[in-house]
Parts: structure tokens; C-alpha cells; sequence
């Protein structure tokens, strides 16, 4: 049996017609470079992990670490960076659009790797900044997605250290720097808000979530009302120009 910590190196691995045969819960879709797939425990309301594949003859890409030591000896890593980039690129637009579809309106959407990953095989996190679904359960949970822990690393600074030259400037991405992180103090990524427990954080965070969706609700009705009010006002000036010329 495989184990689960290096179940997405198997599906890496897999061929065309074995990617599709994957279960509606895992598989999302494809490309002849990425794969992408629900995340099995998901932290939000959208949660999906866009993975590198890999062929049999292929060097191993455990984490952002060995990326970093295959960028030091040619380009084939900065290559795979992009790639990964460009396929979350479209997935945050199909979930942009799926948020607009489902509640209305769109909210952020992160895209970005942990320090200190907890499975082996490169990963890219697509996740939505609600930070509300079930799965969310632990502090370390939290702290690993809070941007105020610094545990998660977004895309865009990822990219920086691929391209600039000053190697200094590239963290070692060492457990004990970041696993700390994992237990700093709960508090709300948004206003700060200390939290005493997790049963309150998750309250707290559905809370501001439910009210950015009223907030959006009233500036969705207000648009809609100034659109409706200019076309109204459109229509009367045409009628009246209309009388005018008869």
C-alpha cells in the first residue's frame, strides 16, 4: 500500500488514461505538465493542489527544497516554477468564476507553497482566504495558511528567489525555522483578533466570512440599482431627443 504521505508522488507519476481514472473526489484536470486535484482534507471552501508530473526517468521533486537545488544546476527548475505558475494562473480564474456563480461575488484566492510541506512530491496550494471549511480543526492547520504566520509562501515571492542572483536572499527552508510557526498564538489573519481556542477562531473567521458576503450582497444591490437608475435616465433622455426630432 502506498504510503499517504507519498500518494502524490503516485499520482505524478500516472499516465494520461490512469489520470482520468482517478476518483471525482481526487482528479480536476490536467495538462501534459501538471496535474490538479481536490485536496483530500480541505482548509476553505476551495482548496486544490496543482502538482508537477513527473515520467519514470524523471528526477524526484519532493518539495520547494529540491527545486531549489536543481535551479542551482540548470533551468529545467525555474521551467517547472512556471508552469505550475501558469496552471494556477487559470485555476484561480475558473474558481473566481465558481464563487461568483455560487455566492455572488469573489473573494482572494491564495496560491503558494508551505516552507515545510507535509507530503513528499511538490505541491502548489490554490486556496480561497475564507479559511472556513470542516477540515480546519488544529492551530497548525491555521498557522500553515495564516499570512501572519509566514508558514505558507506566496507564489509571487517564491518567483523572486528563482530570479534574482543574490542566492543570500533565498531562505533554507529549514523544519526548525519554520515548523515553530505552526504554534504561534491564534489570531484572526484579518483584524488580529486573538482567539482562545480553535472553536472560537472557527466562529470568528465564518463570521467576518458571513459578513463579506452581506457587504458584497448590498454593493451588488447598489450597483444594480445605479446601473438600472442611469438606464432608466439613458431611456428618458433618447425619448426625449426622439420627440424633439419628430
Amino acid at each position: 500500500m502506498t504510503s499517504s504521505l507519498k500518494v502524490l508522488r503516485t499520482y505524478a507519476k500516472l499516465s494520461d488514461p490512469s489520470l482520468t481514472a482517478l476518483p471525482p473526489t481526487v482528479y480536476f484536470s490536467h495538462t501534459k505538465h501538471t496535474l490538479t486535484i481536490f485536496d483530500a482534507y480541505p482548509k476553505a471552501l476551495f482548496h486544490f493542489l496543482v502538482l508537477p508530473r513527473l515520467s519514470a526517468d524523471e528526477s524526484d521533486l519532493t518539495d520547494l527544497r529540491t527545486l531549489l537545488r536543481q535551479h542551482a544546476s540548470g533551468p529545467g527548475a525555474g521551467a517547472t516554477l512556471r508552469v505550475l505558475a501558469d496552471e494556477a494562473a487559470r485555476l484561480r480564474g475558473v474558481v473566481e468564476e465558481e464563487m461568483r456563480a455560487r455566492y455572488g461575488f469573489a473573494w482572494d484566492v491564495w496560491v503558494g507553497f508551505h516552507a515545510v510541506p507535509s507530503m513528499e512530491h511538490l505541491h502548489l496550494h490554490v486556496i480561497s482566504s475564507d479559511l472556513t471549511a470542516p477540515a480546519l480543526k488544529t492551530k497548525r492547520h491555521y498557522n500553515s495558511f495564516s499570512p501572519r504566520a509566514g508558514f505558507f509562501v506566496p507564489l509571487a515571492e517564491v518567483r523572486t528567489w528563482f530570479d534574482d542572483a543574490a542566492a543570500a536572499k533565498v531562505p533554507r527552508l529549514a523544519p526548525e525555522e519554520y515548523e515553530p510557526r505552526l504554534k504561534y498564538a491564534l489570531e484572526c489573519f484579518r483584524c488580529e483578533q486573538p482567539a482562545k481556542n480553535m472553536p472560537a477562531l472557527k466562529k470568528h473567521l465564518q463570521d467576518e466570512f458571513d459578513a463579506l458576503r452581506k457587504r458584497e450582497g448590498k454593493s451588488k444591490k447598489h450597483r444594480r440599482e445605479a446601473e438600472d437608475e442611469s438606464a432608466s435616465g439613458t431611456a428618458k433622455g433618447k425619448g426625449k431627443k426622439v420627440a424633439r426630432l419628430s
